[in-house]
């Protein structure tokens, strides 16, 4: 087994996560969320997130050739999910049909929904964690191989979840007027993040069309 294989994948894996960015927008998908419900979709979203790259490492590349979808494809489709929910935390659309409902407590359907989109999808097992998984899948050929990526891919999952539980701890400190810029302000950095994941995929698309 390769050492260095396993670091540099280790490495590429955890630069597409980008666990202090995702942290943060971590804080603005759960505002309004207790700690234990935070703990909750970080821990599902994680599972799921490491669940899907797994499958990608094992068979990602032969599920895209089967369905027809291409990369460009899934990166278009991605970013555009992405800005729907870019949009919302900057009109504060979710702020606003919380304060409507201010007694009504925060379901688990509602945590599960959160923990899945957009949280496993696609800001954790998104079009570039996808793509980076599926490209270090092409050096590891052995299934023992194949059973080493995986496990690697646990470990950077681990390095995350941990990253969102800290996420947790800072929202402490920053207080209602601080969650609502942060909200806004990510925002953007969300929006300009799925317009990249749309310019990409029109590239990749007219590149391999």
């Amino acid at each position: 087994m390769n050492v260095d294989l396993l670091i540099n994948a280790f490495v590429t894996i955890i630069v597409m996560f980008d666990p202090p960015g995702l942290a943060a927008i971590f804080l603005g998908l759960t505002t309004g969320m207790t700690r234990s419900q935070r703990l909750q979709v970080a821990l599902r979203g994680t599972l799921t997130g490491a669940g899907i790259l797994a499958v990608f490492a094992i068979a990602g590349a032969s599920i895209l050739g089967v369905l027809g979808i291409s990369l460009g494809a899934f990166r278009i489709a991605g970013g555009i999910l992405l800005f729907y929910i870019a949009f919302e935390m900057i009109f504060e659309k979710r702020h606003e049909r919380q304060e409507k409902s201010a007694e009504r407590a925060i379901t688990k359907d509602h945590i599960s929904n959160v923990s899945v989109f957009p949280l496993a999808i696609p800001l954790i097992a998104g079009p570039g964690a996808i793509s980076a998984v599926i490209l270090l899948a092409g050096s590891f050929y052995a299934p023992v191989e194949r059973t080493a990526l995986i496990g690697v891919i646990i470990a950077a999952s681990v390095v995350l979840f941990a990253t969102l539980v800290i996420a947790d701890r800072l929202d402490q400190f920053l207080g209602a007027t601080g969650r609502t810029i942060l909200t806004r302000l990510l925002g953007v950095v969300l929006a300009a993040l799925s317009v990249q994941f749309v310019v990409d995929g029109i590239k990749q698309a007219f590149a391999t069309g």
